[in-house]
């Protein structure tokens, strides 16, 4: 199995205690250890990526282990990665950094994982896509769409009573634009789950 590489930046955790370098964040996570200055253990939500073979029931693997410890998945998204014989697996959940700890360290022993990581500690970036089709006559059309540009949404599909809106963006985004939509007749909402990446920050000092 593949050691993933840690880079020597260092990394303010979430808590307002002291700097953590990312070995020190990498190191407690994979020994279960809260990360919070008084070793206090709070439910927070994390984002977990792993890289994993494409062979049969490898996804399902990843994703049974956290459903047998009693986590749920709030976002599951799976697509290919730059090898094409892997895929990239990014998933949401809630727990503390004891118990995630205990998953991330299974998911390194199963046979099929490349690579594990909780980005959750460190400056990373999420994307989700979300589509919104909304009940509008004819003669609302134009208001809704001023207030959807807000957004940077697009249209994706019009009918005579009703706009498909596709919209991307960070989680709070979407949160924000579907809670907009709300003031309208929503007729259906799809979200593809979120996709995260750790920033690699070219000036970090």
């Amino acid at each position: 199995m593949n050691t993933q590489t840690q880079t020597q930046t260092q990394t303010q955790t979430q808590t307002s205690g002291p700097m953590l370098t990312s070995q020190q964040i990498f190191r407690k996570q994979m020994a279960g250890e809260s990360l919070h200055p008084d070793g206090t253990d709070t439910l927070q939500r994390h984002v977990v990526t792993v890289l994993v073979e494409n062979t049969l029931g490898a996804l399902n693997r990843v994703a049974n282990l956290f459903s047998q410890r009693g986590f749920e998945l709030e976002s599951v998204s799976v697509g290919e990665a730059k090898d094409q014989t892997l895929r990239r697996m990014t998933l949401v959940t809630t727990g503390n950094d004891r118990m995630i700890g205990q998953v991330l360290r299974q998911l390194n022993s199963l046979i099929d994982t490349i690579e594990v990581e909780d980005v959750t500690h460190f400056d990373h970036i999420e994307r989700e896509l979300c589509l919104v089709q909304v009940r509008c006559p004819a003669s609302e059309r134009q208001v809704l769409i001023s207030v959807v540009d807000i957004f940077r949404a697009t249209v994706v599909n019009i009918t005579p009573d009703s706009l498909t809106f596709e919209v991307t963006g960070p989680p709070a985004k979407i949160n924000a634009f579907i809670g907009m939509m709300r003031g309208y007749d929503v007729l259906e909402v799809a979200r593809s789950g979120r996709v995260a990446m750790r920033r690699e920050l070219a000036f970090e000092h």
